[in-house]
């Protein structure tokens, strides 16, 4: 017998970052897929799994920054892979790099990363991570050691390996977003990429060339110094998944432990900033 699941349907707005952050929040409690629209996401539970107060622990849903709206109802299991494929298009990144579902095509750049689509973030089409793929375009990563923090679904610890990093770790708090890494980095035929599911707890006495960050503006203030710390002199971090407005406090807090803003890049008001360990 099918299971049965709770489908939310959230209206959002504005829809970022709350969206994101609204995703995060249901994965802590229990939802297992999540498929964006064009005014929010729908979000899906098993029922065995729900309860009638479990959206009382969901703060994005008080904050007086959102509008957040939704509805529920009873589905049956769902196929996610084909809910992902009606919604999921492939993205091409300045001419270089296809970001792809296995269902796709290939265009034949000089670089293919095929994700599997599943509830992980990281598909290529946020801004945040389209901006670190440029990034990381432009660095010379032959036998770098690099750290992709907060991995989600692997994508860019991938194509740093494709750009010959190694050896290169892989980190995410979310079970899931492991999980899919795992299978991604598989996907992709990499060797170099070891998965870790934890925090930056997990970068003591660990040192590497490159540090990728592309999470949320408060988990960076709180552990760019874990990342300083982890960087090679002369070593680069780049960091991503927060807005133009937010760059004085990142910069501040950066520049305590001993880094220096190289370059950003903007793209629809988020930034994604390149630093160097003095």
């Amino acid at each position: 017998m099918d299971n049965i699941y709770i489908e939310y349907n959230f209206t959002v707005n504005p829809k970022e970052p709350a969206t994101e952050i609204l995703i995060a929040e249901l994965g802590n409690v229990g939802f297992e897929s999540f498929v964006e629209t064009e005014t929010g996401v729908t979000a899906y539970i098993q029922k065995l799994d729900w309860n009638a107060a479990i959206l009382e622990s969901i703060f994005v849903l008080n904050s007086d920054e959102f509008s957040i709206n939704y509805n529920k109802n009873e589905v049956a299991q769902t196929n996610w892979n084909a809910e992902w494929e009606k919604n999921f298009e492939a993205i091409q990144v300045d001419g270089l790099v296809s970001v792809r579902a296995p269902f796709h095509e290939n265009p034949n750049l000089k670089y293919d990363i095929v994700i599997e689509p599943k509830m992980s973030f990281g598909t290529g089409h946020h801004e945040t991570t389209h901006m670190m793929i440029q990034h990381l375009l432009q660095l010379e990563l032959k036998d770098k050691k690099v750290l992709d923090m907060g991995c989600g679904t692997g994508i860019l610890a991938i194509f740093a390996e494709m750009r010959g990093a190694k050896p290169l770790d892989a980190i995410d708090i979310d079970n899931w977003c492991y999980e899919n890494s795992l299978e991604n980095v598989a996907r992709n035929n990499c060797s170099n990429i070891s998965v870790y599911e934890g925090d930056s707890s997990l970068l003591v006495n660990k040192k590497y060339g490159v540090i990728i960050a592309n999470i949320n503006r408060n988990i960076l203030l709180i552990d760019i110094k874990v990342y300083a710390n982890g960087l090679n002199k002369n070593g680069i971090l780049l960091l991503s998944g927060f807005y133009q407005e937010d760059i004085p406090i990142i910069d501040a807090e950066a520049s305590k432990y001993g880094l220096s803003l190289n370059t950003f890049i903007e793209r629809n008001n988020w930034v994604s900033l390149k630093y160097v360990k003095e």
